[in-house]
Order: C-alpha cells, then sequence, then structure tokens
C-alpha cells in the first residue's frame, strides 16, 4: 500500500468472476458533481440465476471492448506466466472489472488506465460496448453463463450520482450499504459469500484475510460462471490411461480422452490449434499445443492478440484424430495483481494523494480520496468428456487518496499445451491459461 504518512485509509474493492445480476439495494446518498460517460445499458444474468436480471438494452459495437480486452489479456498473460504450474484466469472478467473502475478515474489516472488496457479515447463507446457484449450473453443457447455485477458501499460514505447510476444502469450494479467500518470481517465474509453463490460455490475466499479493514469504503463486485456441454461430447468407454510428459520432465499417467471428428485446425509448423465447439455454437475451446514437448515457453512468447486472430482465422475443417487429458485447476488462493499492473504502466491509480478517483468519489478532505491498493482475481475450470465447467473472480482494492481427408490428423496433447475459452461471434476471449500438469 502506498500513502502518505497523513493519510487515514479508505479502501475501494473491486471483484469480477463470470456471472451477471442485478439486485433491488437501495441507492446511496451521492453528490451530483462529475463528469462520468454514461453510455451503458445494465449487466445480464442467465435464467437460471437465483437473483431476477436487470433489463439490459445493447448499446453500442462490441468490437470496442474485444479489442481492448484481448489486447490488455495477452499482456496480463506475459506477467503472470512467470508463475509455475497451471494457470486459469479470466481476461474478460479483470478488464470488465478494472473498466468499471476506469469510469470513476480522471486525468493521468485515467490516462494510465486507458494505455495499460488498450481502452479507446472515447469512454462511452468502452461503455457501450460492453454492454452490447453483455446483452448477447442473456440467454444464450444451450449454454449456462450468468454476468453479475453489485457495488457494496460503506453506509455513510458518499459516491458521485453520475458514477453510480453509470454502474447500476448501464452496468447493472446496484449499490448494496455495508458496515466496514464497525465490522469489517464480517463485510468480507458476505461478499466472498456473495461470490460463491454467484460462481455455483467454484470461486471461494476471493478476498483473502485483512482484503478489507475498517477504512474499506466501497466494493465493486463482477462474477462469471460458465457451464456448457461440447457439441460432440467425447465418449467416456474410450477415454484411457496414458502417459503426459509435465512441464518439469516428469512422466505421469493421466486420463487421456479421445475423439475423432471434423473440427476447425490449424498447425503453423510450431504448434498444433484446434477449435473445440459448445453447443449452441456460440462458445469454443481453442488448445493450442507446441509440437516440441518442452516447447510451451516459445509459444507462449508468440502469443499476442493479433496471433490469436491469425491462427483462428486460419483454422479450416480438418479430421482430427485427438488426445485430450481431462483437466482440472482449482487453486486455493488466487493471484494479487497490481504488481503486474504496475510492470505494464499502470502506476498512478495505485498512489495515495496521487491517485485520481473523484468521479467515483470527491469527498471534502482529500485525505479521503480513494486510490488502488489490491487487485485480487481467482478462477476455476474443469474439463471432462461432456464438457466445461468455468468460473473466475477479480478483485480491485482501493484506499482514498473443405471435406476431411481420408486419414485424420493427429493432435495428441501429452505434453503442456495452452487453452482459450471463446466468444466465437464476438471473439472476446473469456478465459484462458495453461495445463503443466493435469493430474
Amino acid at each position: 500500500m502506498i500513502m502518505a504518512a497523513t493519510f487515514t485509509p479508505r479502501r475501494f474493492l473491486y471483484a469480477a468472476c463470470l456471472a451477471l445480476l442485478g439486485c433491488d439495494a437501495p441507492p446511496h446518498t451521492a453528490s451530483t458533481s462529475s463528469t462520468v460517460p454514461a453510455e451503458l445499458p445494465p449487466s445480464t444474468s442467465s435464467s437460471s440465476h437465483s437473483e431476477p436480471p436487470a433489463p439490459v438494452q445493447p448499446a453500442g459495437p462490441v468490437n470496442t471492448a474485444v479489442r481492448a480486452s484481448n489486447a490488455f489479456g495477452v499482456d496480463l498473460y506475459q506477467q503472470i506466466k512467470r508463475e509455475p504450474g497451471n494457470l486459469a484466469f479470466s481476461p474478460s472478467s479483470i478488464s470488465l472489472a478494472l473498466a468499471m473502475t476506469y469510469a470513476g478515474a480522471k486525468g493521468d489516472t485515467a490516462a494510465q488506465m486507458r494505455t495499460t488496457m488498450h481502452l479507446p479515447e472515447d469512454a462511452a463507446a468502452l461503455h457501450g460496448s460492453w454492454a452490447t457484449v453483455l446483452s448477447q450473453w442473456a440467454s444464450p443457447k444451450d449454454v449456462e453463463i450468468a454476468v453479475v455485477n453489485r457495488l457494496f458501499g460503506d453506509k455513510d460514505y458518499t459516491f458521485e450520482a453520475p458514477f453510480l447510476e453509470l454502474t447500476k444502469s448501464r452496468y447493472g450494479a446496484p449499490l448494496e450499504k455495508l458496515d466496514f467500518a464497525g465490522a469489517p470481517e464480517a463485510q468480507r465474509q458476505h461478499i466472498n459469500g456473495w461470490v460463491m453463490r454467484q460462481t455455483r460455490n467454484r470461486i471461494e475466499n476471493l478476498i483473502p484475510e485483512e482484503g478489507v479493514s475498517k477504512d474499506t469504503r466501497i466494493a465493486l463486485v463482477n462474477a462469471i460462471y460458465f457451464k456448457a456441454q461440447w457439441r460432440k461430447p467425447f465418449t467416456e468407454t474410450a477415454t484411457k490411461d496414458a502417459p503426459f510428459t509435465t512441464h518439469k520432465g516428469t512422466d505421469i499417467t493421466v486420463a487421456m480422452m479421445v475423439s475423432n471428428e471434423s473440427y476447425r485446425y490449424f498447425d503453423d509448423g510450431k504448434a498444433q490449434f484446434i477449435e473445440l465447439p459448445y453447443k449452441g455454437g456460440r462458445f469454443a475451446m481453442t488448445i493450442a499445443l507446441p509440437k516440441d514437448k518442452a516447447g510451451l515457453s516459445g509459444l507462449e512468447e508468440r502469443v499476442t492478440s493479433a496471433s490469436l486472430s491469425d491462427w483462428h482465422r486460419a483454422m479450416s475443417s480438418e479430421r482430427v484424430a485427438l488426445e485430450l487429458p481431462r483437466f482440472k485447476i482449482d487453486p486455493p488462493a488466487g493471484f494479487e495483481l497490481s504488481a503486474q499492473l504496475r510492470a505494464m504502466g499502470m502506476t498512478v491509480p495505485f498512489k495515495g494523494g496521487v491517485a485520481d478517483f473523484r468521479a467515483m468519489a470527491d469527498p471534502p478532505n482529500p485525505a479521503d480520496r480513494l486510490f488502488i491498493q489490491k487487485v485480487f482475481h481467482k478462477a476455476f475450470i474443469a474439463v471432462d468428456e461432456k464438457g466445461t465447467e468455468a468460473a473466475a473472480a477479480t478483485a480491485v482494492i482501493m484506499d482514498r487518496a473443405g471435406g476431411p481427408p481420408q486419414k485424420p490428423v493427429e493432435m495428441v496433447a501429452d505434453h503442456p499445451f495452452m487453452y482459450f475459452i471463446r466468444d466465437i461471434k464476438s471473439g472476446l476471449v473469456m478465459f484462458a491459461g495453461r495445463v503443466h500438469d493435469p493430474s
């Protein structure tokens, strides 16, 4: 945490996952100054969600949000890939969380967030673009997806009316009042419990102990949950025990799923790429497998938002004899991303007394102004013969201040690989990561 010795901490918390919601919490007292862009309809949730979604109307082309999120997600992956082992994260969840935070930023703070996150100059276009993406996810065919947003604000702190209107009417995130000052631990548990419910108990303890305190003033929470069946399920009886060479060079035995079907496929000489569609045709998982068993790091270095687009455009229908291990990535703890974001150039938003989030809250005492303190993120993914289940959460903590060939192509994922879950229609990467050890 960075702040001057004279400051009394005022924290702002943001959490995100893969699920979307609106609630009927009463609005907080708000001032009327500020110039927050307001070009967003409310977020949505699937019909299976326990809380009714706020109505959503598309507000703009999706390209703006997709380009920004994918580019930012690739940049962030280059930072977090340094952590050892399996990896799961949601670029869209983190981008969405920080986009809402950006709605409260001004001056150099907004400029740095805009540059780091590849955002357009037109903030209204960004928010409108996210609104359209969210509205398109409201009732997808054959897929369970929920995207939920809510603000948890301290009952005695005042937020700017335009900001609250933007987050409520455009992102579907109403404000729920909590007593951070009187019972911070109870509020942390309350928020974590809310995230767990939205993610069907897949994201636990998003905010760790001491992640909020009596000085916390607001938590903007977004959750995402995704569950889908393969369009062409793997036959369970065909699954076999097979060898897999881990990132450490160790040979292990894994449950290897087997398929011999037509898929969109591409081979660039260094790696193989295959797209596995889910029922409904809106979403798909891409597996990127280096040909060299020790070549994952080289493949990771080649990943850019442009290369991802190029690989998908280059795919064509092929009959593929595919072997893919079942895997589940369910880390006990998530990421704290503030160091990575600083390294990417987002430094001013983390500086107490310098960060400018007056479009979010503009207290009379400058010492009470907000700045980002921590950014928490956590994700879950499970892949088996039937399909995929995935969830993710992000928290930003702020203190004030053609025909198939006769012979199928072989693709055997018996060594580390990358994966991406995409919204095919928009191109948005929802989840991404790597598998070092499926066991």
